[in-house]
């Protein structure tokens, strides 16, 4: 067996596909076949081609349902579990609220109270109306979905079925820091993955072993600004409009990259204390936490020395 590896740029962000295959043709055939997954999935899910279906569902808030594809629906239904989950901490209608904030580190003031809570009206998972017949209807004019969030994550858990359903025993799909990986690299061991150090993105402060594993993480080390002395990150609130401060990057390990790719952006909005208390209820998830203060804090059922 040997190591097949392709880099792409897809979803806006930098993709890489490893996986092992008895030789370079067949190899080739499984990442053409990932790289050709993720596509279909960008531009389903994209908020930037308005022949998309999210775009079509955004262009229609507030004035009519549309019927989407099965998957759609059901991720959809998803997202709003997981923002039940998180108390509201994790929501696909914060995107109406991007438009306040430069996350280039450009932004010299914070928006004007009354423009947050002018943008806050189209917020809320709530006002998303999962009706029959796969029909979906945000209720609020102006309301504005997106998968940011979460999107990488589920393309990662998609290319992962494709392979195993071919019969791919290893592989890693990284988009960006959100990855799943299963099997065994070629010299026999797991796979490993490194948690950047949020002080120099290019060292590495704790290696995670990986196998059949999902690891996402979160930073405020590369869309920031800063004011007054403090960083804040580009993950919202999605019930207060302001940004995440005081976390510089959270991991979730889970056996889902959708999960683990969801969860690091709750996490992040909830901040240490309450983070790590939701995450010790979940069952098979686990957190490392970096505070402002490159602390670090882990969830109880992991203990990794840096």
């Amino acid at each position: 067996m040997i190591k097949c590896r392709i880099e792409k740029r897809l979803m806006g962000s930098a993709f890489e596909l490893i996986v092992m295959a008895e030789n370079e043709s067949i190899g080739q055939q499984f990442l053409d076949a990932g790289v050709g997954e993720i596509q279909r999935l960008e531009n389903l899910l994209t908020e930037f081609k308005q022949e998309s279906q999210t775009a079509q569902l955004n262009k229609n808030a507030g004035i009519q349902p549309l019927q989407v594809d099965d998957e759609v629906y059901h991720l959809i239904k998803r997202c709003i579990n997981i923002s039940a989950l998180t108390q509201g901490a994790f929501d696909i209608t914060a995107n109406a609220l991007k438009k306040l904030y430069n996350f280039k580190n450009k932004q010299t003031a914070f928006p004007a109270q009354s423009a947050i809570q002018e943008k806050m009206k189209a917020v809320g998972y709530k006002h998303i109306r999962l009706q029959d017949d796969r029909n979906v209807f945000l209720e609020i004019p102006g309301m504005h979905i997106g998968f940011g969030a979460i999107g990488k994550g589920y393309a990662a858990d998609k290319v992962k079925a494709l392979w195993q359903a071919k019969g791919v025993k290893s592989g890693v799909i990284n988009a960006s820091g959100d990855l799943t990986a299963w099997g065994l690299q070629p010299d026999g061991t797991p796979w490993k993955i490194g948690v950047a150090d949020p002080k120099d993105i290019n060292k590495i402060l704790l290696w995670l072993p990986a196998d059949n594993t999902s690891i996402a993480t979160s930073g405020n080390y590369e869309q920031f600004f800063e004011l007054n002395g403090v960083r804040y990150s580009h993950n919202i609130d999605p019930r207060t409009g302001l940004p995440a401060k005081y976390i510089k990057s959270v991991t979730i390990i889970s056996i889902s990259a959708e999960l683990s790719d969801a969860l690091a952006t709750a996490v992040t909005i909830m901040g240490v204390e309450v983070g790590l208390h939701f995450i010790n209820q979940l069952p098979n998830v686990h957190c490392i936490i970096i505070d402002s203060k490159d602390h670090i804090h882990q969830s109880k059922h992991i203990q990794i020395n840096a």
